[in-house]
């Protein structure tokens, strides 16, 4: 563990019932910004969302624009599209409104537009540090933790690859955090966003790089999770349910950003840029494999998980803690309705000619290395061949 502590987070959090509501405020906290640039999806305009926080910007004297072009598993085009957009409507700016995409979308456009524009330029093991434009994360899901993280994940177009970009440059300004916006969400993206939470918590407590600071948010969002998980996804309108889990996403974004996540994404992400698998999904496919894969080189940390999520007691020694840890793991998908590989859609003959390279995608995002037990190339293409087994 490091004993030095450099916690990267929003210079404000507005977090609770009705904050959307103070959006103006939260923007006159920042300070010199008149005319911002809501980047959202079509969904939240259908919904009239990104109309919604327009008219509260009017009705405080303020300018904006919308760009709703966003899409699942954004490329590095629509983030040029949306700088055009900005820069069209003179916009000095970004509100990044919706799930994770727009909010990724969002941040790197706030970057890029005063930085390069090339988004190779931000692959890692590159850190970007610098200044973009004020950017203000609207999150209507509770699960990625996008608004309060210092990453943002954008698809080379050419390439198809998932670029994780990094650095301090990459945290939003501010957060609004209304888990009244995630109420109308669907049982399935309940269920798909609050195990992409899961695995921020896991892989950031047992991740190489974790803290104290970032051990205390994990094992809360751990806790968050098992106790309101269930609840939300057999009844929605379980108010209380969902308001935990927004603010288990918002943890367990803090968590990882702080303490960087590992094996588990590094394999999920091309699943998204190759077979356009949900992430929180695809997390949830590989979350229990790889687990019992890293379990033995780290025990006490995965036992600390296993106690946290109710499966194991404090009497429990960590081997069997774990052991409980991997059959739970299986069993909330079992119990959420997490579909195989193949129940998704994938063919066998695809998925496996996709794997070498797969696997080297996940060795290039750099998040491998921060895992308890190091994988290679052989190693991580065993593991996709045994996920879809």
């Amino acid at each position: 563990m490091r004993e030095t502590v450099c916690v990267c987070a929003p210079r404000y959090l507005d977090i609770g019932k009705g904050a959307l509501n103070a959006v103006a405020g939260t923007l006159d906290k920042i300070g010199q910004v008149k005319n911002p640039l809501i980047v959202t999806d079509k969904v939240m305009s259908d919904l009239g969302m990104a109309e919604r926080v327009q008219k509260l910007l009017k009705d405080a004297g303020l300018r904006s624009g919308i760009f709703d072009e966003v899409l699942p598993d954004p490329t590095d085009e629509i983030v040029l599209s949306g700088i055009a957009a900005l820069e069209a409507g003179d916009h000095d700016a970004v509100i990044g409104l919706g799930g994770g995409s727009p909010l990724d979308t969002g941040k790197a456009i706030a970057v890029m537009a005063r930085n390069s524009r090339d988004i190779q330029d931000y692959r890692p093991p590159s850190q970007f540090n610098g200044k973009g434009l004020p950017m203000i994360a609207i999150p209507t899901t509770a699960g990625t933790g996008s608004e309060v993280t210092h990453h943002t994940v954008i698809i080379h177009s050419e390439s198809r690859e998932k670029i994780s970009c990094r650095g301090e440059g990459f945290v939003p300004t501010a957060a609004v955090i209304d888990f009244e916006l995630s109420l109308s969400k669907p049982r399935r993206l309940i269920a798909d966003n609050a195990l992409d939470t899961l695995t921020h918590a896991i892989e950031a407590y047992v991740s190489r790089k974790a803290t104290l600071f970032s051990d205390r948010l994990a094992l809360d969002c751990i806790r968050l999770i098992a106790e309101h998980l269930d609840t939300a996804y057999s009844d929605p309108d379980d108010v209380g349910a969902r308001e935990a889990l927004m603010l288990a996403a918002t943890f367990g974004g803090l968590a990882f950003s702080n303490a960087s996540i590992a094996l588990v994404h590094a394999m999920s992400r091309p699943l998204g840029s190759l077979f356009h698998v949900p992430h929180g999904m695809s997390n949830a496919m590989l979350l229990p494999s790889i687990t019992d894969y890293s379990k033995d080189a780290a025990p006490g940390r995965y036992a600390d998980c296993a106690r946290a999520l109710g499966l194991a007691d404090e009497t429990s020694g960590d081997k069997k803690a774990c052991d409980a840890l991997v059959a739970g793991l299986f069993a909330y998908n079992d119990r959420l309705e997490v579909p195989s590989l193949s129940e998704f859609g994938l063919t066998s003959s695809d998925y496996h000619a996709a794997i070498e390279q797969m696997a080297d995608d996940a060795l290039q995002s750099g998040a491998p290395a921060n895992n308890p037990k190091i994988a290679d190339q052989r190693e991580i293409e065993e593991l996709y061949r045994e996920v879809w087994a």
